[in-house]
Protein backbone atom coordinates (compact mmCIF):
# COMPACT_ATOMS: atom_id res chain seq x y z
CA UNK A 1 0.00 0.00 0.00
CA UNK A 2 1.40 3.38 -0.96
CA UNK A 3 2.04 5.93 1.83
CA UNK A 4 -0.86 8.20 0.85
CA UNK A 5 -3.34 5.32 0.89
CA UNK A 6 -1.98 4.06 4.22
CA UNK A 7 -2.30 7.55 5.72
CA UNK A 8 -5.89 7.78 4.50
CA UNK A 9 -6.70 4.34 5.90
CA UNK A 10 -5.24 5.31 9.28
CA UNK A 11 -7.24 8.55 9.36
CA UNK A 12 -10.43 6.66 8.54
CA UNK A 13 -9.68 4.22 11.34
CA UNK A 14 -9.27 7.08 13.81
CA UNK A 15 -12.75 8.34 12.93
CA UNK A 16 -14.14 4.82 13.42
CA UNK A 17 -12.38 4.42 16.77
CA UNK A 18 -13.62 7.81 17.95
CA UNK A 19 -17.18 7.02 16.98
CA UNK A 20 -17.24 3.61 18.69
CA UNK A 21 -15.56 4.96 21.84
CA UNK A 22 -18.13 7.74 22.16
CA UNK A 23 -15.58 10.54 21.90
CA UNK A 24 -16.75 14.15 21.74
CA UNK A 25 -17.01 15.55 18.21
CA UNK A 26 -14.36 18.13 19.06
CA UNK A 27 -11.90 15.27 19.65
CA UNK A 28 -12.17 13.96 16.09
CA UNK A 29 -9.27 14.79 13.71
CA UNK A 30 -11.27 17.28 11.63
CA UNK A 31 -8.28 19.47 10.76
CA UNK A 32 -6.37 16.49 9.39
CA UNK A 33 -9.41 15.39 7.40
CA UNK A 34 -9.86 18.86 5.90
CA UNK A 35 -6.19 19.03 4.97
CA UNK A 36 -6.30 15.58 3.43
CA UNK A 37 -9.44 16.28 1.44
CA UNK A 38 -8.01 19.55 0.08
CA UNK A 39 -4.88 17.74 -1.11
CA UNK A 40 -6.72 14.70 -2.45
CA UNK A 41 -7.83 14.39 -6.05
CA UNK A 42 -10.71 12.07 -5.26
CA UNK A 43 -13.28 11.38 -2.56
CA UNK A 44 -12.11 7.90 -1.57
CA UNK A 45 -11.11 9.01 1.92
CA UNK A 46 -14.48 10.57 2.69
CA UNK A 47 -16.25 7.55 1.19
CA UNK A 48 -14.19 5.23 3.39
CA UNK A 49 -15.13 7.18 6.53
CA UNK A 50 -18.81 7.16 5.62
CA UNK A 51 -18.76 3.43 4.87
CA UNK A 52 -17.13 2.70 8.24
CA UNK A 53 -19.93 4.53 10.04
CA UNK A 54 -22.66 3.09 7.84
CA UNK A 55 -21.38 -0.43 8.43
CA UNK A 56 -22.17 -0.03 12.14
CA UNK A 57 -25.86 0.70 11.55
CA UNK A 58 -28.10 -2.03 10.11
CA UNK A 59 -31.50 -0.33 10.27
CA UNK A 60 -32.91 2.05 7.64
CA UNK A 61 -32.26 5.75 8.25
CA UNK A 62 -35.96 6.54 8.79
CA UNK A 63 -36.15 4.00 11.61
CA UNK A 64 -33.04 5.47 13.20
CA UNK A 65 -34.74 8.87 13.26
CA UNK A 66 -37.81 7.29 14.88
CA UNK A 67 -35.67 5.75 17.59
CA UNK A 68 -33.85 9.05 18.10
CA UNK A 69 -37.16 10.84 18.55
CA UNK A 70 -38.20 8.30 21.19
CA UNK A 71 -34.93 8.78 23.04
CA UNK A 72 -35.24 12.55 23.03
CA UNK A 73 -38.66 12.28 24.59
CA UNK A 74 -37.33 10.26 27.50
CA UNK A 75 -35.17 11.27 30.41
CA UNK A 76 -31.51 11.68 29.60
CA UNK A 77 -29.60 8.48 30.36
CA UNK A 78 -26.71 8.58 32.80
CA UNK A 79 -24.94 5.70 31.05
CA UNK A 80 -23.66 5.00 27.57
CA UNK A 81 -21.94 2.18 25.70
CA UNK A 82 -18.45 2.53 24.27
CA UNK A 83 -16.41 0.11 22.19
CA UNK A 84 -12.63 -0.07 22.04
CA UNK A 85 -11.17 -1.85 19.01
CA UNK A 86 -8.46 -4.44 19.62
CA UNK A 87 -5.68 -5.32 17.13
CA UNK A 88 -7.14 -8.84 16.87
CA UNK A 89 -10.28 -7.43 15.22
CA UNK A 90 -12.26 -8.03 18.42
CA UNK A 91 -13.37 -5.20 20.70
CA UNK A 92 -14.06 -4.39 24.33
CA UNK A 93 -17.54 -2.96 24.83
CA UNK A 94 -18.28 -1.21 28.11
CA UNK A 95 -21.23 0.33 29.85
CA UNK A 96 -19.94 3.61 31.33
CA UNK A 97 -21.41 6.62 33.05
CA UNK A 98 -21.44 9.95 31.24
CA UNK A 99 -20.28 11.84 34.35
CA UNK A 100 -16.74 11.75 35.73
CA UNK A 101 -18.09 11.45 39.28
CA UNK A 102 -21.21 9.35 39.70
CA UNK A 103 -22.76 7.67 42.76
CA UNK A 104 -19.91 8.91 44.91
CA UNK A 105 -17.10 7.36 42.87
CA UNK A 106 -14.84 8.08 39.89
CA UNK A 107 -14.65 4.37 39.07
CA UNK A 108 -17.55 4.24 36.60
CA UNK A 109 -15.63 5.71 33.64
CA UNK A 110 -12.53 4.58 31.74
CA UNK A 111 -9.48 6.71 32.50
CA UNK A 112 -6.52 7.36 30.19
CA UNK A 113 -4.08 5.35 32.30
CA UNK A 114 -6.29 2.26 31.91
CA UNK A 115 -6.12 2.63 28.12
CA UNK A 116 -2.36 3.19 28.30
CA UNK A 117 -1.86 0.10 30.48
CA UNK A 118 -4.02 -2.02 28.16
CA UNK A 119 -1.93 -0.91 25.16
CA UNK A 120 1.29 -1.76 26.97
CA UNK A 121 -0.06 -5.16 28.06
CA UNK A 122 -1.16 -6.08 24.54
CA UNK A 123 2.30 -5.19 23.22
CA UNK A 124 3.94 -7.19 26.03
CA UNK A 125 1.55 -10.13 26.16
CA UNK A 126 4.30 -12.62 27.15
CA UNK A 127 4.27 -11.09 30.65
CA UNK A 128 0.64 -12.20 31.07
CA UNK A 129 0.45 -15.40 29.01
CA UNK A 130 -0.44 -18.49 31.06
CA UNK A 131 -0.05 -16.57 34.34
CA UNK A 132 -2.38 -15.52 37.16
CA UNK A 133 -3.06 -11.77 37.22
CA UNK A 134 -4.47 -9.58 40.00
CA UNK A 135 -5.73 -6.12 39.09
CA UNK A 136 -6.20 -3.58 41.87
CA UNK A 137 -8.90 -0.96 41.35
CA UNK A 138 -10.25 -2.56 38.17
CA UNK A 139 -13.03 -0.01 37.74
CA UNK A 140 -15.39 -0.99 34.94
CA UNK A 141 -12.94 -3.45 33.42
CA UNK A 142 -11.30 -2.04 30.27
CA UNK A 143 -7.72 -3.14 31.02
CA UNK A 144 -8.59 -6.57 32.36
CA UNK A 145 -11.07 -7.49 29.64
CA UNK A 146 -8.57 -6.40 26.98
CA UNK A 147 -5.87 -8.57 28.58
CA UNK A 148 -8.22 -11.56 28.86
CA UNK A 149 -9.12 -11.23 25.18
CA UNK A 150 -5.59 -10.77 23.83
CA UNK A 151 -2.92 -12.03 26.27
CA UNK A 152 -4.08 -15.56 27.17
CA UNK A 153 -3.69 -15.38 30.99
CA UNK A 154 -4.28 -18.54 33.02
CA UNK A 155 -6.42 -16.68 35.55
CA UNK A 156 -7.47 -13.06 36.07
CA UNK A 157 -8.68 -11.50 39.32
CA UNK A 158 -10.53 -8.21 38.90
CA UNK A 159 -10.92 -6.30 42.15
CA UNK A 160 -12.52 -3.14 43.45
CA UNK A 161 -14.39 -2.00 46.55
CA UNK A 162 -17.28 0.32 45.65
CA UNK A 163 -20.45 -1.75 45.22
CA UNK A 164 -21.66 0.28 42.21
CA UNK A 165 -18.33 -0.19 40.45
CA UNK A 166 -18.42 -3.95 41.07
CA UNK A 167 -21.97 -4.13 39.73
CA UNK A 168 -20.96 -2.28 36.56
CA UNK A 169 -17.81 -4.39 36.25
CA UNK A 170 -19.81 -7.63 36.36
CA UNK A 171 -22.22 -6.25 33.76
CA UNK A 172 -19.30 -5.44 31.46
CA UNK A 173 -17.80 -8.90 31.92
CA UNK A 174 -21.14 -10.35 30.75
CA UNK A 175 -21.32 -7.80 27.95
CA UNK A 176 -18.04 -9.08 26.50
CA UNK A 177 -19.18 -12.65 26.19
CA UNK A 178 -17.99 -14.09 29.49
CA UNK A 179 -20.43 -16.09 31.61
CA UNK A 180 -20.17 -15.71 35.39
CA UNK A 181 -20.61 -18.95 37.28
CA UNK A 182 -20.56 -19.45 41.04
CA UNK A 183 -18.21 -21.92 42.68
CA UNK A 184 -20.76 -22.58 45.43
CA UNK A 185 -24.18 -20.95 45.15
CA UNK A 186 -24.35 -17.36 43.93
CA UNK A 187 -21.30 -16.12 45.84
CA UNK A 188 -18.12 -17.51 47.35
CA UNK A 189 -16.31 -16.02 50.31
CA UNK A 190 -12.66 -14.93 50.43
CA UNK A 191 -12.47 -15.93 54.11
CA UNK A 192 -14.15 -12.65 54.97
CA UNK A 193 -17.79 -11.68 55.27
CA UNK A 194 -16.99 -8.36 53.62
CA UNK A 195 -15.28 -9.78 50.54
CA UNK A 196 -17.50 -11.40 47.95
CA UNK A 197 -16.27 -13.00 44.76
CA UNK A 198 -17.86 -14.28 41.61
CA UNK A 199 -16.04 -16.73 39.39
CA UNK A 200 -16.64 -17.52 35.78
CA UNK A 201 -15.51 -20.73 34.24
CA UNK A 202 -14.96 -20.46 30.50
CA UNK A 203 -12.68 -21.66 27.77
CA UNK A 204 -9.69 -19.53 28.55
CA UNK A 205 -8.73 -17.82 31.80
CA UNK A 206 -10.51 -18.39 35.06
CA UNK A 207 -11.89 -14.94 35.83
CA UNK A 208 -12.83 -13.63 39.25
CA UNK A 209 -14.49 -10.35 40.24
CA UNK A 210 -13.64 -9.71 43.89
CA UNK A 211 -14.62 -7.10 46.46
CA UNK A 212 -11.26 -6.08 47.93
CA UNK A 213 -10.91 -3.65 50.82
CA UNK A 214 -7.29 -2.44 50.97
CA UNK A 215 -7.68 -1.56 54.67
CA UNK A 216 -8.84 -4.98 55.84
CA UNK A 217 -7.39 -7.57 53.45
CA UNK A 218 -4.68 -9.71 55.02
CA UNK A 219 -1.40 -11.07 53.69
CA UNK A 220 -2.79 -14.60 54.02
CA UNK A 221 -5.82 -13.77 51.87
CA UNK A 222 -3.62 -12.21 49.18
CA UNK A 223 -1.18 -15.13 49.30
CA UNK A 224 -4.02 -17.56 48.65
CA UNK A 225 -4.59 -15.94 45.26
CA UNK A 226 -1.15 -17.21 44.11
CA UNK A 227 -0.71 -14.36 41.62
CA UNK A 228 2.22 -14.02 39.23
CA UNK A 229 1.53 -10.45 38.10
CA UNK A 230 -0.19 -7.49 39.80
CA UNK A 231 -1.34 -4.46 37.81
CA UNK A 232 -3.25 -1.27 38.56
CA UNK A 233 -4.23 1.84 36.60
CA UNK A 234 -4.94 5.30 38.01
CA UNK A 235 -4.86 4.31 41.68
CA UNK A 236 -2.26 6.99 42.54
CA UNK A 237 -4.44 10.11 42.66
CA UNK A 238 -5.45 10.74 46.27
CA UNK A 239 -2.92 11.19 49.11
CA UNK A 240 -5.53 9.95 51.59
CA UNK A 241 -5.54 6.42 50.13
CA UNK A 242 -1.79 6.20 49.49
CA UNK A 243 -1.02 4.46 52.80
CA UNK A 244 -3.72 1.84 52.16
CA UNK A 245 -2.37 1.18 48.67
CA UNK A 246 1.21 0.93 49.94
CA UNK A 247 0.10 -1.57 52.60
CA UNK A 248 -1.48 -3.84 49.96
CA UNK A 249 1.57 -3.56 47.69
CA UNK A 250 3.87 -4.39 50.61
CA UNK A 251 1.85 -7.52 51.42
CA UNK A 252 1.79 -8.58 47.78
CA UNK A 253 5.54 -8.04 47.44
CA UNK A 254 6.09 -10.36 50.40
CA UNK A 255 3.85 -13.11 48.99
CA UNK A 256 5.35 -15.70 46.68
CA UNK A 257 4.13 -18.02 43.95
CA UNK A 258 6.45 -20.93 43.14
CA UNK A 259 9.08 -19.23 45.29
CA UNK A 260 8.91 -15.92 43.45
CA UNK A 261 7.23 -12.61 44.37
CA UNK A 262 4.77 -11.25 41.79
CA UNK A 263 5.75 -8.70 39.18
CA UNK A 264 3.93 -5.45 39.96
CA UNK A 265 3.11 -2.71 37.42
CA UNK A 266 1.34 0.55 38.30
CA UNK A 267 0.18 3.01 35.62
CA UNK A 268 -1.10 6.46 36.48
CA UNK A 269 -1.54 9.97 35.16
CA UNK A 270 0.65 12.44 37.03
CA UNK A 271 -1.86 15.21 37.78
CA UNK A 272 -0.23 16.48 40.97
CA UNK A 273 3.55 15.95 41.26
CA UNK A 274 3.28 16.07 45.06
CA UNK A 275 0.99 13.02 45.06
CA UNK A 276 3.39 11.17 42.75
CA UNK A 277 6.38 12.01 44.95
CA UNK A 278 4.46 10.98 48.09
CA UNK A 279 3.78 7.58 46.50
CA UNK A 280 7.47 7.14 45.66
CA UNK A 281 8.52 8.21 49.17
CA UNK A 282 6.11 5.80 50.86
CA UNK A 283 7.31 2.96 48.63
CA UNK A 284 10.87 3.65 49.76
CA UNK A 285 9.86 3.61 53.43
CA UNK A 286 8.68 -0.01 53.13
CA UNK A 287 11.68 -1.09 51.08
CA UNK A 288 10.03 -1.21 47.64
CA UNK A 289 12.05 0.18 44.76
CA UNK A 290 10.74 1.11 41.34
CA UNK A 291 11.78 1.75 37.76
CA UNK A 292 10.01 3.55 34.92
CA UNK A 293 8.90 1.19 32.17
CA UNK A 294 9.67 2.47 28.63
CA UNK A 295 6.71 3.65 26.58
CA UNK A 296 5.22 1.12 24.18
CA UNK A 297 5.37 1.79 20.46
CA UNK A 298 1.77 1.45 19.21
CA UNK A 299 -1.13 3.72 20.09
CA UNK A 300 -4.27 1.56 19.82
CA UNK A 301 -6.85 3.63 21.67
CA UNK A 302 -7.94 7.24 21.61
CA UNK A 303 -6.96 9.31 24.65
CA UNK A 304 -5.02 12.48 25.36
CA UNK A 305 -1.50 11.67 24.17
CA UNK A 306 -0.26 14.78 25.98
CA UNK A 307 -1.29 13.33 29.35
CA UNK A 308 1.66 12.71 31.64
CA UNK A 309 1.15 8.96 32.06
CA UNK A 310 3.81 6.91 33.84
CA UNK A 311 4.16 3.14 34.18
CA UNK A 312 6.26 1.89 37.09
CA UNK A 313 7.55 -1.61 37.73
CA UNK A 314 7.97 -2.13 41.47
CA UNK A 315 11.09 -3.86 42.77
CA UNK A 316 10.79 -5.76 46.04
Amino acid sequence: MDPAAEEARHLGLRFQQGFLAGRRLSAFPWAELEKKLKSSSDALLLLDILQKHESIATEPLDELYDVLADILNKEESTTCYKSYLLPTGDSVTLSETVAIISQGTTGLVTWDAALYLAEWAIENSAIFSNRTILELGSGIGLTGIAICKTCNPKAYVFSDYHHCVLEQLRENIHLNGFVLESETGNHTKMQSQNQRTEVMDLQGPKITAAELDWDSVTKEQLSQLQVDVVIAADVVYDPQITSSLISVLQQLSASKTAGKPPEIYIAFTVRNPDTYHLFQTELGKVGIGWQVVPTHTKNLFLYDLHSNITLLKLLA
